[in-house]
């Protein structure tokens, strides 16, 4: 715990904010206080962006790229050593229970080793053009500039990784402004960052609220691409600011994931895939919260999701026996008591859970039942609605192509998943699924070689794989009279 003030990382010192304002973090299972954040705004981010646009200029012009492999390696060593503290920044930061934070080690240790091999890896082709042999001609790709970055609470020590490495990588430099709810991973990153040998003021941190630092960061003319993980709503904000100075943007979105599970699936598979819904106490973009089900099997794979949510542990993300924690704050959770109370109105059955948990264990948090609905119709607002809590809606299906239409029928596209024994089944329906990642007989396994992204509403752009650096690098031509 640190009670004394966290300050901002700008140019590769550790500062108060201009305004010498401050704000508290405190844990959501317990309102105990976890730390004292300074509270950027526009005067910060000046400074921030600023430096970061000298390092660009500057000696980070000047590192190869077997330099910026180099150092991301030295990173993972680093991040290995202490993943024990960002494991602790993010049990107390959000409640994610201990066991599930220290099970990301490998994931986050697999991208920044995975993006230190795409350092050496960029290049420009040699094209076969029509200019005549008296002309030579090429491509190279370069450094967008300066990028911006605002990262959401629900997955901290993961969502960092995402938007620091590829900068790293691609020789750009970056201000980070996280979320006020979770900064401690992003800032024991950077610390770690500048262990590594990454000069001053290529990676820069913001601590701060959104619509004051963060709206600075997105609206900021010489800031050349931004990159946003959060709301829709938020996300539409972010493409009016990137009007200035026209710079380019990375957006995730969320999504109102479809589950579909075929009658002749592994229903126990299915049943325990499904259940990451409530992981992270459902705050997790691409969780499905949306299970159809055919019908000949709907009431007992109902029946097993409820079973299994009643089941769980929920308690203080320090216990390693919790399996779902809190929700992030009183905000959330009234949007998700709220939720639960419409399902009903809506005529659903919550056939789980279905309201705040009371108690001396969990009074003085932000605690909700796992909950299932049963008989939802996908008009329903439960079902269209991104609800961000650990809130699954059961739909029943007669046919493929019905399970398709409705799968489909949502403003949004982040993920969705198959449960079949059919190889054909799952051939058409991962391909008639819009959105950006289907997993088949699984659900939430990710890689850093596999693209992670949205279609329609959730989002423009890629984290990882290598499709990731083209949001972080310029295409330029070369055109050359040799004769």
């Amino acid at each position: 715990m640190n009670k004394a003030p966290v300050g901002i990382i700008i140019d590769g010192k550790t500062r108060p904010s201009v305004a010498g304002r401050t704000f508290e973090k405190r844990n959501p299972a317990t309102g105990d206080l976890v730390s004292i954040l300074s509270e950027g705004d526009a005067a910060d981010i000046d400074l921030a962006v600023a430096a970061a646009r000298r390092a660009f200029e500057g000696p980070w012009s000047r590192f190869t790229p077997s330099d910026r492999q180099a150092l991301l390696l030295r990173f993972a060593e680093l991040v290995d050593e202490h993943f024990e503290d960002i494991v602790m920044t993010d049990v107390l930061d959000i409640g994610m229970p201990i066991t599930r934070s220290r099970g990301r080690r490998g994931l986050v240790s697999k991208m920044i080793r995975y993006y230190a091999g795409l350092a050496t890896s960029i290049h420009g082709e040699t094209p076969s053009h029509s200019l005549g042999d008296d002309f030579f001609a090429y491509t190279v790709r370069e450094p967008v500039g300066v990028c911006g970055a605002i990262t959401p609470w629900n997955g901290p020590a993961i969502a960092a990784i995402w938007k620091i490495a590829p900068v790293i990588v691609t020789g750009c430099t970056l201000v980070i402004k996280p979320s006020e709810e979770a900064s401690g991973a992003t800032l024991r990153y950077v610390e770690l960052l500048h262990e590594a040998g990454v000069p001053p003021g290529v990676v820069n941190v913001v601590t701060g609220y959104g619509p004051t630092a963060g709206a600075a960061l997105a609206m900021h003319p010489d800031v050349n691409m931004l990159s946003f993980t959060g709301s829709e709503g938020v996300g539409e904000q972010i493409i009016e600011g990137s009007k200035i100075g026209f710079k380019r943007v990375a957006l995730e979105l969320g999504g109102k994931s479809p589950n579909v599970v075929f009658a002749d699936c592994d229903i126990e598979a299915a049943l325990a895939g499904s259940s990451i819904i409530f992981a992270n106490s459902g705050q997790v973009c691409t969780a499905p919260t949306r299970v159809l089900v055919e019908r000949p099997i709907y009431d007992q794979f109902v029946e097993g999701l409820a079973r299994y949510a009643n089941g769980l542990k929920v308690g203080n993300g320090l216990d390693p026996e919790t399996q779902m924690g809190p929700l992030i704050n009183a905000r959330q959770l009234d949007r998700v008591t709220g939720y639960m109370d419409l399902g009903t109105q809506e005529g659903a059955r919550a056939a789980a859970g279905g309201g705040r948990l009371t108690g001396a264990a969990y009074d003085k948090g932000y605690f909700v039942s796992p909950t299932v609905f049963a008989g939802v119709d996908n008009a329903m607002r439960i079902a269209q609605e991104e609800i961000f809590g650990p809130v699954v809606c059961a739909i029943p299906f007669d046919a493929p192509e019905e399970a398709a239409r409705v799968a489909n029928d949502t403003r949004y596209g982040l993920a969705g998943a198959v449960w079949t024994n059919s190889v054909q089944t799952a051939h058409q329906m991962s391909r008639a699924i819009r959105a950006g990642t289907v997993w088949v007989n699984s659900y939430g396994p990710l890689d850093p070689t596999l693209p992670f992204g949205g279609f329609k509403s959730s989002g423009v752009g890629r984290e990882q794989g290598f499709q990731n650096l083209d949001d972080y690098l310029e295409t330029k031509s070369v055109i050359m009279k040799i004769a």
